[in-house]
């Protein structure tokens, strides 16, 4: 079996430090130069970039490719991976990819319908869900299994890590989603953005009655609004988002040109205040197509420098 050392998120939180990941989105063309833009801007403010994997079911540069592109930068991805567009052999031949260029920080996702995106007629594969995509990962990496019983000689070390929304209906059944998810494999879970914080508080309560913080490493969701316009739509248009109307009454209620100035001022906010909620072991930050605004969130937020380990 293949030793590997861990990658460098799953040592910033081994270590007790709040990690700190944002995201990048691939272009939709083969332009090499996109994601490696973005990542360098990332690269001294976060601990890992999430590369998203064809969101909302538009075509876009693979992630895998993208998170090698990043990987020889000198930086660390992670691989988001959807279950919409790939049954469980092509799952597995990806991860041994990922793998072979010492990509070791996995997202299991199911994935936005394709009824959402510009291919609305594609058909979509859903062979595993997400929580079977991490039990199958768990499998590979600790067993040196394929879904097959065939044994392999390197086991590819993955940091597993899934998505979860404390906000869509029912609220009753989120946790129990949660622990459903850890007890798969999952290390390390992603959130929805967080504007109801006092919702989130709560399922962060639920999350801690239930020991589960003590399991899961949890990185609060966070995207800062641009404008009020983003802000209404997040709130009518974007299943399972919750925004309060505070929130829009806030981004309203300063000069025009002063409103995505007041949106980041919000984000550095929230994350002071989720600081100090039990069980919260970090932060991803989603700044849509904004990523340039991260250093200037992670500094006012008292989160750089990053630690080394």
């Amino acid at each position: 079996m293949t030793t590997t050392t861990p990658s460098k998120l799953e040592r910033i939180l081994a270590a007790g430090h709040f990690a700190v990941t944002s995201e990048c989105g691939p272009p939709r063309s083969a332009d090499p130069e996109v994601v490696a833009h973005k990542a360098q801007m990332l690269a001294d403010f976060v601990d890992a970039i999430n590369v998203t994997d064809n969101q909302t079911a538009v075509v876009r540069q693979c992630s895998l490719a993208s998170c090698i592109r990043i990987k020889q930068l000198g930086l660390e991805p992670v691989l988001q991976m959807v279950t919409r567009d790939r049954n469980r052999i092509a799952l597995q031949s990806d991860l041994l990819g990922a793998a072979s260029f010492g990509i070791h920080n996995v997202l299991c996702l199911t994935g936005d319908h394709q009824s959402f995106g510009d291919h609305p007629n594609a058909a979509n594969v859903f062979d595993l869900d997400s929580t079977q995509l991490i039990q199958t990962v768990k499998m590979m990496r600790d067993e040196c299994k394929l879904l097959s019983g065939f044994e392999m000689k390197d086991c590819p070390k993955m940091f597993i890590g899934a998505a979860e929304n404390p906000f869509a209906d029912p609220f009753e059944i989120r946790v129990s989603r949660l622990a459903k998810k850890v007890a798969a494999g999952a290390q390390f879970i992603q959130t929805q953005c967080i504007y109801n914080m006092e919702k989130f508080k709560k399922w962060m309560q639920g999350v801690v009655d239930r020991g589960l913080d003590g399991k899961v490493a949890v990185l609060a969701g966070l995207t800062p609004m641009k404008s009020v316009g983003m802000a209404k739509y997040m709130k009518s248009r974007v299943p399972g988002m919750d925004v309060p109307d505070d929130i829009i009454k806030r981004l309203a209620g300063v000069p025009k040109d002063k409103v995505a100035e007041e949106g980041i001022k919000i984000c550095v906010e929230q994350i002071q205040e989720l600081k100090e909620v039990k069980g919260v072991r970090g932060f991803h930050i989603m700044a849509i197509e904004w990523e340039e605004k991260v250093p200037e969130i992670v500094k006012a937020a008292g989160l750089y420098p990053r630690p080394q380990v």
